[in-house]
C-alpha cells in the first residue's frame, strides 16, 4: 500500500512500462520534452485517477464532468485521488478576480463592513457581482463598451455586398438575412447614401412586430436593429460566439474606464465607505505587499479576528512571489505560472490528506529566488501526509526530490523508456542526459560578441518603471533578468512598442483549431498535398481531411462522438477511417509505400529522409529540427502543443524567412526545454546572430545567462518595490553586484558546478 503500482502503461509513446511510485513521497519526473512525462504522468496516473473517482458519481453528475477516457494502460493499483495542478491560465471572466478566485475578497469585504465608515450594509453589499452594490453604469465590470461603426459597418457597399463587417451578419448567415429579408431597406443601395431615417431603422430599431413582412421572413421573427441585435449578442454576455469571433468583436468593440466609478466597479455610497482614508476598491488597487502594510497600520480590536488570517493568506501570495500582483487583477490576465501559484495556495490550507498532487513545472516563469519558496510549498505538501509528483527540468526543483524517475532516451518514438529510478545522488552519476546536464560543469562564456553599434531606450515609465535609460548591444544576444514582476516585460512593450523591425515571439498559443497540425502551421501542408497528387494522379483536394478527402463517417475528425442524454458522451475512434481522418480510398494512393495518413504520423526526423529531394519541404522540416521540435510528428494538432513549443514553432517559421537586420525578443524560451538541449536554441540565435539580427530574451534559466553577451538586470523586488536598472553589462561584471538576486544565484551555480 505504500506506492502506487502501475503496470503495462502505452498511452502515446510509452512503451509498454511498468513501475512502483513511493507514496508520502516527492517524485520528480524528468526528461527530455516529448520523452513520455507527461503522457505517465498526465494522460495515465492523472486521468485514471480521475476517471475512477467520476465514476463513483451519478450518471445525471458524471455528465457535467470533464469526461477521461480509460488510459492505455493494464492495471494501475494503490492510486490515491489526484489533485492536479497545471500550467493551464485560471479562465472565468472579467468579474472573477485574484481577490474572487482566492476567496481573500469575501474577507475583505467582511472587513469593510465591519470597521468601515460610514456603515453602509453588510458584507454582500460590497460585492461588485451584487446588484445592490454595483455600479448601475457599468454593470460591476469597472469598463463600459462601445461600437464602433466605422470598423462594424463598410459603408461603401450595400447589405447584397456584405455592408455589415462581421462573420456571423453575412448576407447569407441567419443574422444577415434578418436585415436583407426584412423589406425594410434596398438592399442593393449602399450604406453612404442612406437618409438618417433609413440608418437609424437599420442601427436602433427596438425589437419589433413587422406590419406586411416580406414571404421569406420567418412568421415568429421580431426586426430588431443592429447595434442593439449586436449588443445582446456580444456585448452582454460571455457566451461561445464571443470567444468564436473574439478578434473581429476585438476589432469592432472599444472598450473604456466607467465615467461614473472610475472603474472600481461599486456604486458611490459603497465607495464612501472607508478605512485610514481607502474605500475598498482602493485596497484591492494595492500591490500585495502594499497591502499587507496597510491592513498593519489598522488597529481596532473588533478588526482582528479578520485581520489576521486576512494577513496570513496575503502573506501566503507574497512568499510564492506573487506580491507584486493586485486583488482586482482580472484572473483571464494572468500567466500560466502565475496561475500554477495560485492554485498551489489554494490547496496549502485544504485539511484533505492522502491525496497524489500532480504538479506541472512549477518553476516555469519564475526567478531562482522564487523557486525556494516554491519548493517550500511542494515540500509542506508532502508533510501533511500527500503523495507530491513532479514534472520538471529545473534542477533546483528536482534537487528535492526523494525519488526521481527519468524517461527517454530520447523524444518521440524514440522515448517512453523508463531510463533512471532512484535517488537524486544516484541521479548525479547515472548514464542519462538528465544526469549528464546536471554534473556539467556551468561557466561564462569566454568569447564575447564585440559591441560596436547599440539600441537605447531612454526614460521609460511604463507600470513599475523608475524612468529606466536602457542599453542593448545590435548583433549580440542580451539577456533581461529579474524576479517575476519586476519589470522586465513592462520594459520590452514600452520601449520597443513603435518599432516595426522587431518581431516579439511569446508563448500564447496560435490561434486554431483541432484540424490545424504542424504542417499547417509551417505552410508545407499544400506542399505536401501536391506532392502526393503529381505522384498519384489525384487531385490534390483529395489529400486534405478537410475537404474531398476526408472519411465520410467522420468527416475527417478521426473520432465519433455520440451524445447520451444524462450519460457522458461516448467516443470512441472511427472505425472507417481508424483515426487517420481520411476516405479510405484516398488511403489506397500511396507514393513509395506511405499514404498521406502515414506522412502525418511521421515526426520530423523522419520526414526528413522521406522528403529528402524536396527543397521547400526540407527548409520547413529543418528549421523545425533546429529548434529541438524533431520528436514531433507532422500531423500534431496545434492545440496539443506546449507554451515552449508553440514558442519555438513560432521561430521555425522566422528561420525560414532568412530574415536580417531586426531585432527578436523571446519570453522565457527554455520553457519546457531540458537542460541537455538548451544548446539547440542557443545554436539557433547563433545563426540569427550570424544574419545580423539583435536577440533579447526575458529569460530566468541561469544556462541561458551564462552564454549571454549582454545582461540587463531590472529589480531588486516585484512591483512597485521593483522597476529599477540594477545592472547592465557583461556577465562577468554582473557577479560583483550585492544587491542584485540574479547575480547571487549566477555567481552561486557557477560556482557550485565548478
Amino acid at each position: 500500500m505504500e506506492q502506487i503500482s502501475i503496470q503495462g502503461a502505452r498511452q502515446n509513446n510509452l512503451k509498454n512500462i511498468s513501475l512502483d511510485i513511493p507514496k508520502h513521497k516527492i517524485t520528480v519526473f524528468t526528461g527530455r520534452s516529448g520523452s513520455g512525462k507527461s503522457s505517465l504522468v498526465f494522460n495515465t496516473i492523472a486521468a485514471e485517477s480521475e476517471r475512477l473517482l467520476n465514476e463513483t458519481y451519478s450518471s445525471y453528475i458524471q455528465h457535467q464532468l470533464t469526461q477521461y477516457e480509460k488510459p492505455d494502460v493494464d492495471l494501475i493499483t494503490h492510486l490515491p485521488v489526484a489533485m492536479i495542478i497545471n500550467q493551464k491560465r485560471l479562465g472565468g471572466n472579467s468579474r472573477s478576480t485574484v481577490g474572487t478566485i482566492t476567496d481573500i475578497y469575501a474577507s475583505v469585504r467582511l472587513l469593510w463592513s465591519r470597521i468601515g465608515e460610514p456603515f453602509v450594509g453588510y458584507s454582500d453589499i460590497f460585492s461588485f457581482n451584487n446588484t445592490k452594490g454595483m455600479c448601475e453604469t457599468c454593470s460591476g465590470l469597472g469598463y463600459v463598451e462601445d461600437i464602433d461603426l466605422n470598423e462594424l459597418l463598410d459603408y461603401d457597399k450595400s447589405l447584397n455586398e456584405d455592408a455589415i463587417n462581421f462573420p456571423s451578419f453575412r448576407p447569407d448567415s441567419w443574422r444577415g438575412k434578418r436585415y436583407l429579408y426584412s423589406g425594410l431597406f434596398d438592399n442593393d443601395k449602399k450604406l453612404k447614401d442612406y437618409t438618417k431615417e433609413e440608418m437609424d431603422t437599420l442601427l436602433y430599431t427596438k425589437p419589433k412586430k413587422l406590419k406586411n413582412p416580406p414571404s421569406n421572413w420567418p412568421r415568429t421573427a421580431k426586426f430588431e436593429g443592429l447595434i442593439h441585435r449586436f449588443r445582446r449578442s456580444f456585448l452582454l454576455s460571455d457566451n461561445f460566439e464571443k470567444n468564436k469571433f473574439k478578434q473581429d468583436v476585438d476589432r469592432v468593440v472599444t472598450q473604456s474606464d466607467c465615467p461614473t466609478c472610475n472603474g472600481k466597479r461599486l456604486n458611490q455610497e459603497v465607495l464612501s465607505c472607508k478605512i485610514n482614508g481607502l474605500d475598498i476598491a482602493d485596497f484591492t488597487n494595492l500591490s500585495i505587499n502594499d497591502a499587507i502594510a496597510f491592513l498593519k497600520t489598522i488597529d481596532n480590536d473588533k478588526a482582528n479576528v479578520i485581520k489576521t488570517p486576512l494577513l496570513k493568506q496575503l502573506e501566503a501570495l507574497r512568499d510564492i512571489g506573487l506580491n507584486y500582483l493586485t486583488l482586482s487583477r482580472p484572473t483571464p490576465t494572468l500567466s500560466g505560472g502565475e496561475s500554477q501559484r495560485i492554485k498551489l495556495i489554494r490547496h496549502l490550507n485544504s485539511p484533505l490528506s492522502d491525496l497524489v498532487y500532480i504538479i506541472d513545472e512549477p518553476s516555469i516563469g519564475l526567478h531562482p529566488e522564487d523557486i525556494q519558496r516554491i519548493n517550500e510549498i511542494i515540500q509542506s505538501l508532502k508533510a501533511k501526509g500527500n503523495t507530491v509528483l513532479v514534472v520538471e527540468h529545473d534542477p533546483d526543483v528536482i534537487r528535492i526530490a526523494d525519488y526521481v524517475i527519468d524517461l527517454g532516451p530520447q523524444a518521440g518514438k524514440h522515448g517512453g523508456n523508463i531510463t533512471f529510478t532512484g535517488s537524486y545522488k544516484d541521479l548525479l552519476s547515472s548514464d542519462t542526459s538528465t544526469g549528464e546536464a546536471l554534473r556539467k560543469p556551468k561557466h561564462l562564456k569566454s568569447d564575447l560578441r564585440p559591441i560596436e553599434e547599440t539600441i537605447e531606450l531612454s526614460h521609460l515609465t511604463h507600470n513599475n518603471l523608475k524612468d529606466l535609460t536602457v542599453t542593448f548591444p545590435q548583433q549580440a544576444m542580451s539577456v533581461i533578468t529579474g524576479v517575476a514582476g519586476s519589470g522586465k516585460s513592462s520594459l520590452i512593450h514600452s520601449g520597443f512598442a513603435s518599432r516595426d523591425d522587431v518581431s516579439y515571439i511569446t508563448q500564447k498559443a496560435v490561434h486554431a483549431s483541432s484540424r490545424s497540425n504542424l504542417l499547417t502551421f509551417m505552410d508545407i501542408f499544400d506542399e505536401v498535398r501536391s506532392f502526393f497528387s503529381e505522384h498519384t494522379n489525384l487531385k490534390k483536394s483529395m489529400f486534405s481531411y478537410n475537404s474531398e478527402g476526408a472519411c465520410p463517417q467522420c468527416h475527417g475528425k478521426g473520432v465519433l462522438k455520440t451524445e447520451l442524454a444524462f450519460m457522458p458522451d461516448f467516443t470512441q475512434v472511427c472505425d472507417l477511417c481508424h483515426g487517420t481522418r481520411y476516405d479510405p480510398e484516398v488511403l489506397e494512393a500511396t507514393v513509395h509505400d506511405y499514404s498521406i495518413a502515414d506522412i502525418l504520423a511521421l515526426t520530423v526526423d523522419e520526414a526528413l529522409e522521406y522528403f529528402s529531394h524536396n527543397d521547400n519541404i526540407i527548409s520547413a522540416l529543418k528549421a523545425l529540427k533546429s529548434t529541438g521540435l524533431n520528436y514531433m510528428t507532422l500531423g500534431q494538432s496545434l492545440s496539443t502543443l506546449s507554451g515552449g513549443e508553440t514558442q519555438r514553432a513560432k521561430l521555425s517559421k522566422h528561420l525560414i524567412d532568412n530574415v536580417e537586420n531586426h531585432i527578436f525578443i523571446f519570453d522565457e524560451p527554455t520553457t519546457g526545454l531540458h537542460e541537455n538541449d538548451i544548446h539547440i536554441l542557443m545554436n539557433c540565435f547563433d545563426d540569427l546572430i550570424a544574419a545580423n539580427n539583435t536577440i533579447i530574451l526575458i529569460e530566468h534559466n541561469l544556462t541561458v545567462m551564462t552564454q549571454a553577451d549582454w545582461i540587463v538586470d531590472i529589480g531588486p523586488y516585484a512591483g512597485e518595490q521593483g522597476g529599477y536598472l540594477l545592472f547592465e553589462g557583461r556577465p562577468q561584471a554582473l557577479l560583483d553586484q550585492t544587491s542584485s538576486f540574479t547575480a547571487k544565484h549566477l555567481k552561486n551555480y557557477i560556482t557550485k558546478n565548478k
